[in-house]
């Protein structure tokens, strides 16, 4: 019932930049935290950064100073804008959403939905 669906994603040389969106659809009433992870082959998925409805913000220290998370509430989307890559960003990108429901019943309840991913790679 809720779908999240990242673009974005593509080959850029080291030193180049992407910038990857994520839409949330579905019967939503509102998202809270939002964020970004992802999973290079041979490794455990991990935090990248997330953002909440109120605009605070959280990033791994691997990619401080580099990439940026934003969101506009209005659409149910997320961004990421990466700068600076290295090859060590290569990786499948997901996004995530702590959703509230729109149905009354059960808008005490957040549930976590997960975007299909899309593959960065930073390579030359």
């Amino acid at each position: 019932q809720v779908q999240l669906v990242e673009s974005g994603g593509g080959l850029v040389q080291p030193g180049g930049s992407l910038r990857l969106s994520c839409a949330a659809s579905g019967s939503i009433f509102s998202i809270n935290s939002m964020g970004w992870y992802r999973q290079a082959p041979g490794k455990q998925r991990e935090l990248v950064a997330t953002i909440t409805s109120g605009g605070s913000t959280n990033y791994a220290d691997s990619v401080k100073g580099r990439f940026t998370i934003s969101r506009d509430n209005a659409k149910n989307t997320v961004y990421l804008q990466m700068n600076s890559l290295k090859p060590e960003d290569t990786a499948v990108y997901y996004c995530n959403a702590a959703v509230v429901p729109s149905v009354i019943l059960f808008r005490a309840y957040e549930s976590d939905y997960w975007g299909q991913g899309t593959q960065v790679t930073v390579s030359s």
